[in-house]
């Protein structure tokens, strides 16, 4: 279970077929293959973590964030966390980014309030979240999720 205190997450998607043209808000439209997703965030709201995913895992709801129009089309598979009150998803990105097998799908996504180059980063193979946790240098809290 989730906490629902503040923190940082990984939300680890999969998309079974390649979709030829996702209209991503402002950000425009693109073309992304099939694989896995990680998209890296922060929960520091009301609820935090558990009410941050319990409305990223919804599939009825306004498109807000970047990662709704994700979601819409990829199925969510696992979620990695930790609690705390510091922004750290630039750094869960930089580590997802050291990750073999990884690439930016889509420049800016989730990244319009930072100078980091994504928040969303793709794999042809699921990522591990072991590896994950020795590339940030932290432990990392995982939760799989139910089909």
């Amino acid at each position: 279970m989730v906490p629902d205190c503040p923190g940082t997450y990984a939300l680890v998607l999969n998309l079974p077929r390649p979709v030829a043209e996702i209209r991503v808000g402002r950000l425009g439209s693109f073309h992304l293959p099939a694989g896995w997703y990680a998209y890296a965030g922060s929960a520091r709201g009301p609820g935090g973590l558990a009410a941050r995913l319990a409305r990223h895992l919804r599939t009825s709801k306004p498109l807000h964030w970047h990662v709704d129009y994700l979601r819409a089309r990829a199925g969510p598979v696992e979620v990695w966390y930790t609690t705390g009150t510091r922004r750290r998803e630039c750094a869960w990105t930089r580590a997802l980014l050291a990750l073999p097998d990884a690439l930016i799908p889509v420049p800016r996504f989730g990244a319009s309030d930072c100078r980091c180059a994504t928040h969303l980063v793709h794999f042809t193979a699921p990522p591990d979240v072991a590896a994950f946790a020795d590339a940030l240098g932290e432990r990392v809290s995982r939760e799989v999720l139910s089909a």
